[in-house]
């Protein structure tokens, strides 16, 4: 009987092969893996189809379709069910496995920013057979649409919200060109953290941070009590048109760096970043504009455009004084999405630089959402009062 089985499948096969050739390929696969699952549930179930015997463990239980993506082309296999008990073809997971595995490889090393064509050297090696790299960008593009929905995802009251960008470098017109990308990073009222969003832009400018600010918005951005970030005027020129009357706190670090910009001597950098950093760690508002005021009045003649800059500047950076001590250490500065920065750089340093803006795109909120998951799994970043 199992001959007589195996003898029909054998001609069968042989007969679409002789007809159609090649393109025969992914029906003799369906047919051979459902032939191959058939026998695997008559195994599990201890009997063959209607056949009554002692050690019968189940029953069978009809077919469910699979659609396969295979490199022979696509194909739709009849998975055999199991009425009882925890059935799964392991002819199935094994005849798949190397395919998933080397498309996650390729997509990985991808977003790890190796360049298209060393992937498609480097899968040559591994498995025998060219890839093109035609075919890795194929693979890469199948997480767009996991992206994609990542970035437009809704929205909702995050009291805290930073603001960064950084650059990289884009093919654009046949010209190699600095590119911004715009990252949005939240703290919702659970204390966690969230990456809301990323842009890839022509430059910093305020009609690019403004359009990245209003799809925000769009999405359900509300609630924001504080946004913290440099003071770029392109962010500056945006808050105020997209978030007017929230409160802004200018990042200490980048200020501090601003104003060794107007230190006449270099010998007397160490006593202003002392100087600055003092009224930064004062214990409240009153006495941090009290150190402020008698700081200026110290350089008014030593160094005037430094006591005029402190002047005008500096206030910015103290916002903060107005929100919770507990939260004050981490909302003076930006620079936990700093950090983010780096570790996108470190993973966009391979690619160095992108086919074009949306291969950047692509990476870079890989990457990101990553890190946002991470984020979402880790203790909260600050803790909210009742």
């Amino acid at each position: 009987m199992t001959y007589q089985k195996d003898s029909t499948l054998s001609n069968q096969l042989l007969e679409q092969l002789s007809s159609q050739g090649i393109d025969a390929l992914p029906d003799l696969f369906r047919i051979l893996l459902n032939s191959a699952m058939q026998l695997e549930r008559q195994k599990f179930l201890g009997a063959a189809p209607h056949e009554r015997t002692e050690h019968r463990t189940g029953h069978a239980n009809g077919y469910k379709e699979k659609t396969l993506d295979l490199r022979i082309g696509r194909t739709t296999v009849q998975v055999p069910q199991v009425r009882e008990g925890n059935f799964y073809p392991q002819c199935l997971e094994k005849g798949t496995r190397s395919e998933r595995a080397l498309k996650l490889a390729l997509a990985e090393m991808y977003v790890q920013g190796v360049s298209t064509r060393k992937v498609a050297a480097i899968t040559e090696q591994l498995c025998g057979f060219e890839v093109s790299s035609s075919q890795v960008s194929r693979a890469a593009q199948e997480l767009d649409a996991i992206l994609q929905a990542w970035r437009e995802r809704p929205l909702a009251e995050y009291p805290y919200l930073y603001l960064d960008a950084r650059y990289e470098k884009v093919r654009q017109n046949g010209l190699v060109q600095r590119a911004a990308v715009l990252i949005a990073v939240g703290v919702a009222h659970d204390g966690k953290r969230a990456i809301l969003g990323v842009s890839v832009a022509h430059s910093e400018h305020e009609v690019h941070w403004r359009r990245f600010l209003q799809s925000l918005v769009a999405r359900g951005l509300c609630g924001v009590r504080l946004i913290i970030s440099d003071a770029h005027e392109g962010i500056a020129a945006a808050t105020r048109a997209v978030l007017g009357g929230v409160p802004w706190q200018r990042c200490q670090f980048h200020l501090q760096q601003n104003a060794s910009k107007y230190v006449p001597r270099l010998e007397m950098r160490a006593t202003v970043a002392a100087d600055i950093r003092a009224v930064f760690e004062a214990m409240d508002r009153s006495e941090a504009d009290a150190l402020l005021r008698r700081m200026v009045q110290k350089y008014e003649q030593t160094a005037p455009k430094l006591a005029s800059w402190m002047e005008q500047n500096v206030p910015e950076g103290l916002t903060v004084f107005a929100y919770p001590a507990s939260h004050r250490r981490l909302l003076r500065t930006s620079n936990g999405l700093e950090r983010v920065n780096r570790e996108v750089k470190r993973r966009t340093r391979v690619a160095s630089i992108f086919p074009n803006e949306g291969a950047c795109l692509r990476l870079i909120s890989a990457v990101l959402m990553e890190i946002s998951d991470d984020w979402q799994a880790d203790k909260a970043y600050l803790t909210f009062a009742h």
